[in-house]
């Protein structure tokens, strides 16, 4: 495909491996062997297996009549929710815990923001039995308590984040730290399409199997694989990268993206990359990144802690460059009308996160018969308390 990484870990312009010295082995040996480990038959046939019956597989692909109605067009949800874990994160946790077995790694660190990915890192560490240390910022401890006591009833070792805003930047700052100090027995599980070569192509990898199953369920369900557009949310960017996917290459499909505005892409509340970013280097990618003039990382802020990000994976970055791809930005309030709008249309209460891609259907204009896929990336348990102080405030106004 003509959006795939180069041998240099690039996407046109963005990408590559800018790393210290002491990071330089554990990449090496990542970059030089994760193709030929997932392109094994053990390889694939544990994913396959573990996919289907620990994961659950394949997440329905769910014709929304309520929603198709209001918005007048033939919109689609593929329900990474009702994955195991509740969000499409285990997918990616799957097969890089496989991955780092077969490297021979006997411990596993991650990041996380929203903790949906360090849920699903602590979960396969559960099942194998490995030793998992989660890094999650101070703030995001506070925000996301439900998946902090779920990662450590799973054993994991939970490391708040003090540095910065507390957030997912700085917890993963903690774990790149970690990892550079233990490079022999640990494998850092990176919960997006960030971070050097050749993390961001292989997240992407792991996360395609969701486009690949939209394609088939939609040829079930109206005869053609080949939807007009497929919109997802996107912070660092694994889940619209999965559902994306095999679209790339298919110009009649239009891929769009919702970043985080926070209060505002035109404040100094946000965390819109693509809106307010220039290029620059972030967690050893060249992206697209928020940061001042001299290169100073502005802090970002959303409501929703998984999109509460500085920068970006470097194919969204490519993506947008090239307009292969259309980015919006969507503020706190529209995300969490669009949270409530879902919930009462069709029973599903959505991640924060996903809500944000659910408020692109206020802003783009469909025909009635266009198909709209809308990735519904995770499921809206950790959010309630946002969600129950926002109709405490709605019913005291």
């Amino acid at each position: 495909m003509k959006y795939n990484v180069n041998d240099k870990g690039f996407y046109g312009d963005f990408g590559g491996a800018f790393i210290p010295e002491m990071m330089y082995q554990n990449i090496k040996e990542l970059k030089e062997k994760y193709l030929d480990i997932m392109a094994s038959d053990s390889f694939k046939n544990e994913f396959a297996d573990l996919l289907k019956n620990y994961v659950g597989r394949p997440s329905p692909l769910y014709f929304a009549k309520r929603l198709s109605e209001h918005y007048n067009a033939k919109i689609y949800i593929k329900r990474e929710d009702l994955n195991h874990t509740g969000s499409h994160k285990i997918n990616n946790t799957i097969g890089q815990i496989l991955i780092a077995r077969h490297l021979g790694k006997k411990r596993i660190i991650a990041e996380t923001g929203a903790g949906q990915h360090g849920v699903a890192t602590a979960t396969v560490c559960a099942l194998f039995g490995i030793k998992c240390v989660v890094y999650m910022g101070a703030v995001d401890v506070k925000r996301q308590m439900p998946n902090v006591l779920r990662m450590k009833m799973l054993g994991a070792d939970v490391i708040p984040a003090e540095s910065g805003n507390k957030t997912l930047k700085d917890a993963t700052n903690e774990a790149l730290r970690d990892w550079i100090n233990n490079p022999i027995d640990t494998h850092y599980i990176i919960g997006s399409v960030v971070g050097p070569h050749p993390y961001p192509d292989m997240v992407a990898r792991l996360q395609s199997v969701i486009s690949e199953e939209i394609k088939w369920q939609l040829k079930e369900q109206t005869g053609s694989e080949s939807p007009d557009y497929v919109l997802a949310c996107v912070g660092g960017g694994s889940n619209a990268a999965g559902a994306f996917y095999h679209f790339l290459d298919n110009d009649k499909v239009k891929l769009i993206g919702s970043e985080a505005a926070g209060l505002g892409a035109d404040t100094k509340e946000t965390a819109a990359t693509l809106a307010t970013g220039t290029p620059g280097v972030l967690h050893s990618s060249l992206t697209m990144l928020m940061q001042t003039d001299d290169g100073q990382i502005i802090e970002p802020y959303s409501i929703s802690a998984g999109l509460d990000y500085p920068g970006i994976g470097p194919l969204h970055s490519h993506l947008f460059k090239t307009r292969r791809a259309s980015y919006y930005s969507v503020t706190d309030k529209e995300a969490l009308d669009a949270a409530f709008k879902l919930t009462k249309l069709e029973g599903i209460i959505p991640a924060l996160e996903s809500a944000h891609a659910f408020a692109l259907l206020e802003q783009l204009k469909f025909k009635p018969n266009n198909v709209v896929v809308m990735n519904l990336s995770g499921r809206g348990d950790k959010d309630m308390q946002t969600y129950i102080d926002q109709m405490t405030n709605e019913q005291t106004k």
